[in-house]
């Protein structure tokens, strides 16, 4: 490991990722806020601290190795998180540990809030609380890259470590064309979300904010009752078709630009993506007509929104699902512990993964009928090789093995245990909203300082997708010897 090969491309990263405080520093000197001079603070602490990690980082061209690779971008996502508390804490709005929570809550794009009272909160940290969403959703390092490339196989480490991608998730050849395609669409789906929800109502500034929450999957609002403030078919309409877009795979919305919508039709994963959302929403809706006796048309509304919202991991709350049948709430975890597509700004397991866990269940089963048989499992009409099926087995057991041993402590610190359950499963896949305590209604300031740390770090774990972080608590991975 060498530090100041660490140093210098850290003091880059952290320097660039301070420069996105200017636009809420402007926008708290043009709005008069008392949030000025906690935010330019904040801007000159976090470029102080990038000037010194480059300053005493090593200036000459060197490729990074596999290891500095992912401690680059484990580091960055935890200097980036201490980045965005810094206007919520110096602010005086939240603890250190509140204000920690919240930051990494934004970037990672989970959604959940330990703020009580947005209304409190003036206009320029609202718009910071956002942009953080919008930051976080596309990857930290993804833009990075594609803004401030590196040099060589450097910049693959990084990217890898970082993002998801299914078996076929390269678009182009070179990585960095690949990630200014990735941050060109980014920007225009932003756009075109705004544009939306400006012709559906909502002021300038609420439209931009609610477009980077969207867009981000992050489920942040501007408002304490979040989309439920609304109330509004076209809003919930257009919401739920960028949700839907963002939720799919950035990479394979280029392929189907330059070779045609059949790549669309011919994508294993796109066309699941689309079947759970119908599936899960035949569901919910008829559990609602007949359960709780609600118009169809109504629980149409609330089911495709409340199905596209969570299983994209948004986390956007047009109803309080708590109060619906148990039926529509275990479809609701289970679409938790899902997540969108690879190569989206989804969390949770990915589609592609669940696709693969299903088919190699069905090919399990067939070898047992006749164990000379030899079945292989296809993907996009490809065959998927048995180390990938071992490698997304092996993803699936930590996965749900991390979300039971954060119950576990969330249980031992007094929370119950369906509640428990459901926040670990939510803040694993980076959704927010839970059930309980966690509701749609509620916020987790309720949460003892050890519970909110213990859900910080299983946000964070969940965004980096396990072994990032991980083989970051190894001691030997940060011994200077065996370079790797």
């Amino acid at each position: 490991m060498d530090y100041r090969v660490l140093g210098y491309v850290l003091g880059r990263l952290v320097f660039a990722e301070s420069i996105t405080l200017f636009l809420p520093f402007c926008l708290a000197f043009l709005y008069g806020d008392d949030s000025l001079t906690a935010i330019a603070c904040s801007l000159c602490i976090s470029m102080a601290i990038g000037y010194l990690l480059y300053r005493e980082g090593k200036t000459k061209t060197q490729e990074l190795t596999m290891r500095e690779g992912i401690a680059i971008t484990g580091l960055g996502w935890l200097f980036a998180t201490g980045i965005g508390m810094l206007p919520y804490f110096l602010g005086g709005y939240l603890s250190p540990v509140d204000a920690w929570f919240e930051s990494l809550s934004g970037l990672t794009g989970a959604g959940a809030t330990v703020v009580q009272d947005l209304d409190q909160l003036p206009t320029s940290i609202l718009f910071w609380r956002m942009m953080s969403h919008w930051f976080g959703g596309l990857g930290i390092i993804v833009i990075f890259i594609a803004l401030l490339p590196q040099t060589g196989q450097s910049s693959v480490y990084m990217y890898q470590a970082e993002s998801s991608q299914a078996v076929d998730g390269r678009v182009l050849p070179r990585l960095h064309d690949m990630t200014r395609i990735l941050f060109k669409m980014y920007l225009l789906f932003t756009v075109l979300t705004s544009v939306a929800f400006l012709l559906g109502g909502l002021p300038p500034m609420e439209a931009c904010m609610h477009a980077m929450s969207t867009v981000g999957t992050g489920g942040f609002s501007t408002y304490n009752d979040n989309a439920m403030h609304f109330n509004d078919v076209p809003l919930e309409c257009a919401a739920v078709f960028f949700m839907l877009l963002c939720g799919g795979n950035f990479g394979l919305y280029y392929r189907a630009y330059k070779k045609g919508f059949r790549v669309l039709r011919e994508n294993t994963e796109f066309k699941t993506y689309l079947g759970i959302v119908c599936a899960a929403t035949a569901c919910i809706t008829a559990n609602l007509v007949l359960q709780m006796g609600l118009n169809p048309v109504q629980a149409l509304r609330y089911a495709l929104f409340q199905v596209v919202s969570i299983l994209t991991t948004t986390g956007f709350c047009s109803t309080d699902f708590d109060t619906w049948p148990g039926f529509s709430k275990l479809v609701l975890l289970l679409l938790m512990l899902c997540g969108g597509c690879a190569g989206s700004t989804s969390g949770g397991l990915k589609v592609w993964r669940v696709a693969l866990l299903v088919k190699n269940i069905g090919r399990i089963v067939y070898q047992k009928i006749d164990r000379r048989r030899i079945v292989t499992v296809h993907m996009n009409g490809r065959p998927v090789s048995s180390s990938a099926l071992h490698r997304v087995g092996e993803f699936f057991f930590l996965y749900i093995f991390c979300i039971l041993t954060c119950a576990f402590f969330l249980t031992a610190d007094g929370i119950g245990i369906f509640d428990a359950l459901s926040i670990a499963a939510s803040e694993m896949g980076d959704v927010g909203p839970a059930f309980g305590i966690a509701g749609a209604t509620q916020t987790l300031a309720g949460l003892s300082d050890f519970s909110k740390l213990m859900v910080s770090f299983v946000m964070l774990l969940g965004r980096l997708e396990i072994f990032t972080l991980l083989v970051m608590l190894r001691p030997s991975f940060w011994s200077k010897k065996n370079r790797w």
